[in-house]
């Protein structure tokens, strides 16, 4: 319905408005709506790349094992007048009680029928076997017994043309099927393939933006570097300029307060008084001359400090502008690889006597191909079963059993037992047609 599952299009929400599961499923499980749509979005992207075709194939293989799939139900009665259901599908008649329309109390192989008549509202089979007695039941009105007649004709129909050797022009147009199908393998397998290339250039592209985007960062945050270098080199300069003017007028102070002394020393005068002031004097011009060389030798060695953090700033932008140019150099290289914006994205009836005739050919090749063809299902559908069981195990927690029909409690019987349609079936048909007959007659 919805063609190919794609994440843009199939959106949460978008199987809101689809009756997928039968109510009572629904109320049987402590599950949302948005649960069940999430479980089922999940197996539906699982499937890309799968047909139309071969979906609904795969859909009606999973359901043809269901104990209840292709069996049409009629109300019987038997001799004693009993209450009962006949069951017409595919593999044969089978006969139910009432009220379990799962697991049949008696069947009747088509290969074992030879003829199927009904007269007025009594309905008649005869076994192949001519020793065996004919079973016969009726029910309340002729045109249910018309439409039983129309599918045991149709069904075994079915049953002979599937086991008779095919018509020249039949395998004709069998070979033609084949060799459609494998012209469409071949085909979706070389959709696949550039589906697949799509996707990896797609990735090569994304990654390849990726990295520019990356090399782009990197050369912004190199040129960030590089501005915060110059502009320290700058201010370690201008810094360096201050200190050596400081220690230029430093060394000039010192040079004055050293012939200040000379000319104290000099001009020193007579008078003890006027001596020990003069010794004061030039005591003191010694100390602030010792402490202006201090400061001077203290003003020289920071203005030599400062002349190394310039040298190395100076390095530290010589380094950047080369690690600039060196991701601007990895950029120019890494961009003509780019891919290009043209890229790829994506019978008649009388009331008085009516019989049919049935004859069963060549069962041992109808047996062996049947048996080919479910070994060959069984290992294309592994992998869904798998998916199917852990599902079902999945929400086996969630199901709620106050909720729970007769017939879910004996379908659960069933399987706990590891019984099946299949196994059902074959059980009831190893019992010989006398047994089968007098059951029916019993029940």
């Amino acid at each position: 319905m919805y063609g190919e599952y794609d994440p843009n299009v199939h959106k949460p929400g978008f199987l809101a408005e689809e009756e997928l599961l039968p109510k009572r499923v629904i109320n049987l499980y402590q599950m949302t709506a948005e649960m069940w749509e999430e479980r089922i979005t999940a197996c539906y992207a699982e499937h890309r790349g799968r047909t139309r075709e071969d979906a609904e194939v795969e859909y009606l293989k999973i359901a043809q094992d269901l104990d209840m799939y292709g069996v049409n139900y009629f109300l019987i009665r038997n001799k004693k007048g009993t209450d009962l259901l006949l069951g017409v599908d595919a593999l044969g008649l089978h006969i139910y009680e009432p009220d379990n329309r799962l697991t049949p109390k008696c069947s009747f192989p088509w290969n074992e029928i030879r003829n199927i008549s009904y007269s007025d509202k009594e309905f008649t089979i005869r076994p192949l076997d001519k020793k065996t007695n004919v079973f016969k039941f009726n029910s309340s009105r002729l045109r249910v017994n018309k439409l039983i007649l129309q599918l045991c004709i149709g069904n075994h129909d079915l049953f002979i043309r599937r086991r008779r050797v095919d018509s020249l022009e039949v395998q004709q147009m069998k070979s033609q099927a084949r060799e459609e199908r494998a012209r469409k393998q071949v085909e979706r397998q070389r959709l696949q393939r550039e589906k697949q290339l799509r996707e990896e250039a797609e990735r090569a592209r994304d990654e390849l933006k990726r990295r520019l985007i990356q090399l782009q960062d990197e050369a912004h945050m190199a040129n960030d570097a590089l501005l915060r270098s110059e502009q320290t080199a700058d201010l370690l300069a201008e810094k360096a300029q201050i200190a050596e003017e400081e220690a230029k007028l430093l060394a000039q102070k010192a040079a004055e307060a050293e012939t200040e002394m000379q000319r104290i020393k000099v001009t020193a005068i007579r008078g003890q008084e006027e001596r020990r002031i003069m010794e004061q004097k030039m005591l003191e011009a010694e100390m602030l001359a010792l402490k202006m060389a201090e400061e001077s030798e203290r003003r020289a060695q920071e203005a030599e400090q400062l002349k190394q953090d310039l040298q190395e700033a100076k390095e530290s932008e010589r380094r950047a502008k080369h690690k600039l140019l060196e991701i601007t150099s990895r950029a120019v290289y890494a961009s003509p690889g780019l891919p290009s914006d043209s890229m790829p994205p994506d019978l008649s009836f009388s009331r008085e006597n009516l019989s049919f005739d049935f004859k069963d050919t060549d069962m041992k090749r109808l047996s062996m191909e049947i048996e080919k063809e479910k070994v060959e299902y069984m290992e294309k559908s592994k992998h869904l079963q798998e998916q199917l069981n852990e599902l079902k195990t999945e929400i086996e927690s969630l199901k709620m059993k106050e909720r729970e029909t007769p017939l879910d409690i004996i379908h659960n019987q069933n399987t706990e037992q590891g019984t099946s349609k299949q196994s059902n079936f074959k059980k009831l048909t190893l019992q010989s047609t006398k047994s089968r007959v007098a059951f029916f007659e019993e029940l």
